[in-house]
């Protein structure tokens, strides 16, 4: 029975992985296919043309600079809202806690096109009020764009440090206050130091969602316009196989960044291993 069990399991996981990778495997080999329409069946022959053509296509790179820009935007603002919000919500309990945290995760469960036209209203009326209908940063742009954004990617930071934070002992920040630290100084140097990892998982989060984000980008843009947007104005108009190149750039892109990660990963804690090792050997000696 267990052998049978085994045997499901790794198939499962087989099938689950090629469901996973089929359809990039199909995406990414179509980029290559001398053929005007973005399929691998019938394959025409090998060609290098539609990177060409998507090199040459300089709206396709102005869009791709504008995502660039609004993730890192959103970046800079979710991350602090949502360590924030995860560090308020730690500290406090009761009904406030549940209020707090329904806030924070309501706009994960609201649909992007509600999020998009309710920052377009919102920032509209606000302009109406001080008296400048219209002018930055009232009016439509990439700028709203990333506020949008940031009202629901920084609940995905928040869940995250929350999740971090259950590992943290409280005792750490009160034995260093009691030792003369101020709320700064815990802050610095126990608290962020525990929530670093998190941190940096957050971020890479946040810049992802904004950078493949469309339903609020699409009603905050104004004239400009982002990777997304682009591609969804491609595939209206005619989608061609460089937009298949696109994806196989991107994909290789995270592929090299994930290597680069396991790598980095593994060589810290092949060092900690040392180290601990290394103190084991010193604890040992000074026993004999």
């Amino acid at each position: 029975m267990s052998r049978n069990r085994a045997f499901l399991g790794q198939l499962y996981f087989g099938l689950f992985v090629l469901y996973l990778l089929v359809p990039l495997v199909v995406m990414a080999g179509a980029a290559f296919n001398d053929s005007k329409l973005p399929t691998v069946a019938p394959w025409k022959g090998f060609t290098w043309q539609w990177f060409g053509d998507l090199w040459a296509d300089q709206v396709m790179w102005g869009a791709f600079l504008n995502s660039i820009l609004v993730a890192l935007a959103v970046v800079a603002l979710a991350v602090p809202i949502g360590t924030a919000a995860a560090i308020v919500l730690n500290s406090i309990s009761g009904r406030y806690r549940a209020t707090l945290y329904g806030f924070m995760v309501a706009p994960v469960l609201a649909p992007g096109l509600v999020i998009g036209i309710s920052t377009v209203l919102f920032w509209n009326q606000l302009g109406y009020t001080v008296g400048a209908p219209g002018t930055w940063p009232f009016g439509r742009g990439l700028h709203l764009a990333a506020l949008g954004q940031v009202s629901y990617i920084a609940a995905y930071v928040m869940l995250l440090v929350l999740a971090r934070l259950q590992s943290f002992d409280p005792g750490l920040e009160e034995a260093a206050l009691d030792l003369g630290a101020s709320h700064g100084q815990v802050l610095r140097r126990i608290l962020l130091p525990h929530l670093s990892p998190a941190i940096a998982a957050s971020a890479a989060i946040a810049f992802f969602q904004s950078i493949e984000n469309f339903n609020v980008t699409l009603f905050t843009k104004a004239s400009e316009t982002t990777l997304t947007v682009y591609v969804f104005s491609q595939v209206r108009s005619g989608i061609t196989p460089k937009i298949n190149a696109l994806a196989f750039l991107l994909i290789l892109l995270t592929l090299v960044l994930a290597l680069v990660y396991e790598a980095n990963r593994r060589r810290k804690a092949r060092i900690e291993a040392e180290r601990e090792a290394e103190a084991r050997r010193a604890e040992a000696a000074a026993l004999l």
